[in-house]
């Protein structure tokens, strides 16, 4: 079912009309994973009247933008363009859903497109180092696996594939919003299916520390350290008392990580919080990377802040500034339509209907310490741990890895 919403965010010189599709990365098929990142970028390489050079062309021709992107839960498809065009853009959402070309010509170059795009990720040891945290903290777990699938799978994927591939998507809820009411007249037409089910598993809390950590080795001068867990689900009440802690950790350079690592010892390259909108359980990581002289050092520096969130709650003073920060940025995050576009049709899809600004700042200011420190000891007792650096300097944070936690 195709569900419209329509934005009144002010009056703009331009529009945007984005589709969100229940259904992302999460529901590739085992053996499969990647295919609905091919599926998607195949959508927009052709529909009917247009092939892949006519359809970029005529896009062109009025300035206009379209994008696409596959999430963990879902995928979404956008076109962006001045007012006086937008009729003749929108349309093109609806022959991009329904009517898509999907020829086999197109599909191999996706599919080799795809390989390399994952291989080039693999020289990255921070998305090394990433994967090998998910892969401990999500077991058999859709969150486990990159959005863009591993190559050993997308190598094994026929054309085929894609077309059985695309008969589940077109029966995948859909929803449509826009600051346009001219959404209003679109006819994406998408059969009845019940909400997917919700990808989702009980933490362990009792795994022993070699089960919550990972390490490979690399030749570079840089350690790259992640800790955190799995966390709670968007619709959660809990959720708000996370950002908040997020807040608290890594916004500003007021943040506790920026305070203890670059101001008090500046020892870090990069650094800070992962925590994405997911509709089932989301992460919750601290990451950061430094060099291989210091890595010991920051271990035992990270190590001591975990512990002191575990065993402290914060200050009045802190949690207070770190709920200003957070209002901050959401004020800050509403300065862009596609971004509120976006962040509002995901939520939809989730069962999350919207609320006032003045509404989401009550309930932060109703979030208290105590709420927070019951949070950081259900889910961070037992913290997971990737490392990519130097095997030696791995197997010694290893070591003091399992003396603390």
């Amino acid at each position: 079912m195709l569900k419209r919403y329509f934005l009144n965010n002010k009056k703009r010189n331009f529009s945007n009309a984005s589709i969100w599709i229940k259904g992302g990365s999460d529901v590739d098929s085992v053996g499969k994973k990647g295919i609905n990142k091919i599926l998607s970028l195949l959508l927009t390489r052709g529909c009917e009247g247009f092939n892949n050079f006519t359809l970029s062309e005529y896009i062109e021709s009025f300035g206009a933008e379209l994008n696409q992107e596959v999430l963990e839960d879902g995928i979404s498809i956008s076109i962006k363009s001045i007012n006086e065009h937008f009729s003749k853009l929108l349309p093109l959402l609806d022959l991009i859903i329904n009517k898509p070309t999907l020829l086999e010509i197109e599909f191999q170059k996706v599919k080799k497109f795809s390989i390399n795009f994952i291989k080039k990720d693999k020289e990255n040891p921070f998305n090394i180092c990433f994967e090998n945290w998910k892969r401990i903290v999500y077991p058999n777990h859709p969150y486990a696996f990159n959005t863009n699938g591993n190559a050993n799978d997308v190598s094994k994927i026929s054309y085929e594939d894609i077309l059985h591939e695309f008969k589940n998507f077109k029966s995948r809820d859909k929803y449509l919003i826009s600051n346009n009411v001219e959404i209003n007249g679109v006819n994406i037409e998408t059969l009845e299916k019940k909400p997917l089910d919700e990808k989702s598993r009980t933490i362990n809390y009792d795994l022993s520390p070699n089960n919550r950590f990972d390490f490979n080795n690399n030749d570079s001068n840089q350690t790259i350290i992640m800790v955190g867990n799995q966390t709670c689900s968007r619709r959660s009440d809990e959720y708000l008392p996370l950002k908040v802690l997020e807040s608290y950790l890594s916004f500003g350079m007021s943040a506790a990580l920026f305070k203890l690592f670059r101001e008090k010892n500046g020892i870090t390259y990069d650094l800070g919080v992962y925590y994405p909108v997911r509709s089932g359980n989301a992460p919750f990581l601290v990451y950061l990377s430094v060099s291989n002289k210091k890595a010991l050092f920051a271990f035992e520096l990270l190590s001591t802040l975990w512990k002191d969130l575990l065993l402290n709650p914060l200050f009045d003073d802190e949690i207070f500034l770190a709920k200003e920060k957070l209002k901050g940025s959401l004020l800050l995050g509403n300065q862009s339509l596609d971004e509120i576009l976006q962040r509002k049709i995901q939520l939809l899809s989730y069962g999350i209907t919207s609320i006032s600004e003045l509404d989401l700042n009550s309930k932060i200011d109703e979030i208290s310490s105590l709420n927070i420190f019951k949070l950081t000891n259900k889910y961070f007792s037992k913290p997971f741990l990737s490392i990519s650096g130097n095997e030696k300097i791995c197997l010694e944070i290893s070591k003091r890895w399992e003396q603390n936690f």
